[in-house]
């Protein structure tokens, strides 16, 4: 009865141990990350603002990919171009 008992413990302590060791290596290591992480975040120039505003493309026949995209959709969705409805239209 002592043996088992002895090995449960050796096992629980052994486990315990590990767990400790795991949470004292990551708490390092994030430290260890953070610190190198603050020597670049510091190192980096501020970014310098553009001088112009970027201008919008315009699209010359919005007509013609208007009726694209609803083919496009429509035939994706399974349904008649007649019951599609585009509201708006936005560059991404």
């Amino acid at each position: 009865m002592g043996d088992i008992l002895l090995v449960c413990g050796m096992g629980i302590g052994i486990t315990f141990f590990g767990l400790i060791c795991l949470v004292v290596l990551t708490y390092l290591t994030s430290t260890l990350i953070k610190s190198m992480t603050k020597k670049n975040v510091e190192e980096k120039p501020e970014p310098v603002a553009a001088t112009q505003p970027v201008q919008e493309a315009q699209i010359p026949n919005r007509e013609e990919m208007v009726a694209a995209l609803s083919a496009v959709i429509a035939e994706e969705l399974g349904k008649d171009v007649s019951a599609i409805r585009i509201v708006s239209l936005k560059k991404l």
